[in-house]
């Protein structure tokens, strides 16, 4: 089977693209994107990969299901194209780099200029339906960014995880912590941060910090 991705993690993940998992889910999403509205469009599918090859892998962000709405969807967790309001959760992950960092909140929510930095923007499901939030899950995508994440754990040395929120924390619990550098706290949508599990977590200057330490440049958040 042929997957239009980065040629440095087609060579990583090749032995996935031939598990019998993936060739079903491949034709399960072939079947859901001519039937109905998917995001996000096709092309866009692997493209956290596309923008962050392998070699240049510094922090990984693990989200858990692309935008449902309208033109949001690029295949970025937590990001939106061009010109597409900010959602709230990225509201609040602005502001909490405003503080951390003194970084200027950015007009636009499309996080492209992280991901082509290193920053690998992973939701643990790549596509959905729209309008359907979580219609894409459990169908096989899960255990191919599980792959994704071991990959990285085992295979690279002194990355960031950024894993917010109980479903990224479990996520990433099998993460070589001797290895990395593993950030948690609550997830920065609302409904977690105006309880006080986001706001003042600092990760992004920790991220900093500790890429610096290990002699690699900084993320410009």
């Amino acid at each position: 089977m042929t997957v239009k991705i980065e040629p440095g993690w087609k060579e990583k993940l090749n032995s996935e693209f031939l598990k019998s998992y993936f060739i079903h889910l491949i034709q399960f999403i072939k079947k859901e994107y001519i039937s109905y509205q998917c995001y996000p469009p096709g092309k866009l599918i692997f493209s956290a990969f596309d923008h962050t090859p392998f070699n240049k892998v510094k922090v990984v962000i693990l989200g858990q299901d692309p935008y449902h709405g309208v033109g949001q969807a690029n295949g970025l967790c937590f990001s939106v194209g061009e010109g597409v309001e900010k959602p709230p959760s990225l509201i609040n992950i602005f502001q909490e780099i405003n503080t951390d960092t003194g970084s200027q909140i950015p007009n636009t929510g499309n996080l492209l200029r992280w991901a082509n930095q290193g920053v690998l923007l992973l939701n643990a499901t790549l596509s959905v339906r729209a309008h359907q939030a979580g219609s894409h899950q459990n169908k096989g995508w899960e255990n191919f960014t599980d792959a994704v994440i071991t990959k990285l754990s085992e295979e690279q040395n002194g990355l960031v995880f950024l894993l917010w929120g109980g479903y990224a924390k479990k996520k990433g619990a099998k993460i070589d912590t001797s290895r990395h550098l593993v950030l948690t706290s609550g997830h920065p949508s609302p409904l977690s941060a105006n309880k006080g599990y986001w706001f003042g977590n600092k990760h992004f200057s920790k991220a900093n910090t500790y890429l610096s330490d290990m002699g690699k440049t900084p993320i410009e958040w």
